[in-house]
């Protein structure tokens, strides 16, 4: 009896040891799947390939008005009334400003007597010279005298011709107390009101007159832009455009495009040696009149097109303060970082001018999390469609797998309590 509590004491006394064993080798169990190798990362990528692209540059300029035309006056006179209303637009010959025509009327009238008394006197010159030239033949009269009536009938025929200049000169400045609307378009505030004396010395100005559509857009583009482009033509690397078909779209100050496309009228042949430009010039429709003279906007043209351009999606460019870089997975599925150039953006694109040539391998999400070197299972971009499902698999292989690695912890510990 006393040997049989002293074996059930010494079996007391070692449970606890083979239960603290059980709960070892089940650790141990527990551990093993932890120390298994990593899988490698899935990135996002696309593969980048040469494409045609139209060589787009971006420059400021000012809009200007088609046509523009300061009405003065004309005439001394005062004003006596304002016929239009500022800012509206007016048609062409449209009465703008009536200036008092009292007295230009009275030196019209003062001509036309100055001519009626030219013409009796012609009449009366004219009449003595037929008598004069019947005389002269038969001598009744002295060839001085022939000679002096000759000559008094040009004299009045020049006297008339100058008095109906005078005419002509006092009706046109009589015509000229209207004044009127020179070109069609849009008629600016008043620069007079009435009561004010005009065009006494010099042709004061009234208003302007200014055509909005279409409407000019003044603008600049640098020197060594247009020799870049020149030599990336001649060197094959991009085709030109010919002026005629060269797409200028205007971009408003709010960022906003205008709707309507213009098209580049002119560029200049001379550099402006003050600013090393070239000057340009595009014409926009404007029919809402929704483009204004003087107003600052920016003009985007294609001068050229890329034929092996390089897009890489903005996303997939990192910036420091003084490099871009793209991630690039190499053929050994690692993780390169590549210094690149990027000199324009399309759309959500960056064109890269220099440090990619086609068929790298560029992730585009989250790019900046994949340090250089790592080791990552490359997957191309897909549309939404296919995007859920791809996403989904790895989080259930992983659910999967976790189920194995915690069985082996617990047949350990049952195995310990059978042992003991």
């Amino acid at each position: 009896m006393k040997n049989n509590n002293r074996f059930l004491s010494r079996r007391c006394w070692l449970a606890p040891f083979a239960l603290a064993a059980a709960l070892a080798v089940a650790g141990c169990g527990k551990g093993e799947p932890d120390a298994a190798p990593e899988a490698a990362q899935r990135a996002t990528v696309v593969t980048v390939r040469p494409t045609a692209l139209p060589l787009s540059i971006e420059l400021p300029g000012r809009l200007e008005a088609y046509r523009q035309a300061e009405v003065r006056a004309r005439v001394a006179g005062i004003v006596t009334a304002r016929t239009y209303e500022e800012g509206q637009e007016v048609k062409q010959g449209a009465v703008l400003f009536r200036i008092d025509p009292a007295p230009l009327k009275a030196a019209r009238d003062a001509a036309q007597g100055t001519l009626a008394k030219a013409q009796a006197a012609a009449l009366a010159a004219s009449d003595k010279r037929r008598r004069y030239d019947d005389l002269v033949r038969d001598r009744a009269v002295s060839e001085r005298d022939h000679t002096e009536a000759v000559a008094d009938d040009a004299q009045a025929k020049a006297a008339v011709t100058s008095a109906k200049a005078e005419l002509a000169r006092a009706q046109l400045e009589l015509d000229y107390a209207t004044v009127t609307a020179p070109i069609a378009g849009r008629a600016r505030r008043a620069l007079v009101t009435e009561g004010a004396l005009v065009g006494q010395d010099q042709a004061t100005p009234l208003t302007t007159v200014e055509q909005l559509d279409p409407i000019y857009v003044n603008f600049s583009q640098p020197a060594a832009d247009v020799d870049a482009l020149r030599h990336a033509v001649q060197s094959g690397h991009a085709t030109g455009i010919a002026q005629q078909d060269i797409a200028v779209t205007l971009m408003r100050a709010d960022g906003t495009a205008y709707p309507l496309k213009g098209k580049l009228l002119f560029r200049d042949l001379a550099v402006d040696p003050t600013t090393d430009t070239v000057a340009m010039r595009a014409l926009f429709p404007n029919p809402g009149r929704e483009l204004l003279p003087g107003a600052y906007v920016r003009i985007a043209l294609d001068s050229a097109i890329d034929r092996q351009a390089i897009l890489v999606p903005r996303d997939a460019l990192l910036r420091t303060a003084d490099r871009a870089s793209v991630r690039v997975v190499g053929a050994d599925g690692k993780v390169k970082d590549v210094e690149v150039v990027a000199d324009h953006m399309t759309g959500r694109d960056w064109r890269i001018a220099r440090g990619l040539s086609g068929g790298e391998r560029v992730i585009v999400d989250n790019a900046a999390q994949f340090a250089p070197g790592a080791a990552v299972t490359p997957v191309e971009r897909a549309g939404p469609a296919e995007a859920g499902p791809r996403h989904a698999r790895p989080a259930e292989a992983t659910s999967s797998a976790t189920a194995p690695a915690t069985a082996p912890p617990a047949a350990a510990a049952s195995a310990a309590a059978r042992q003991t």
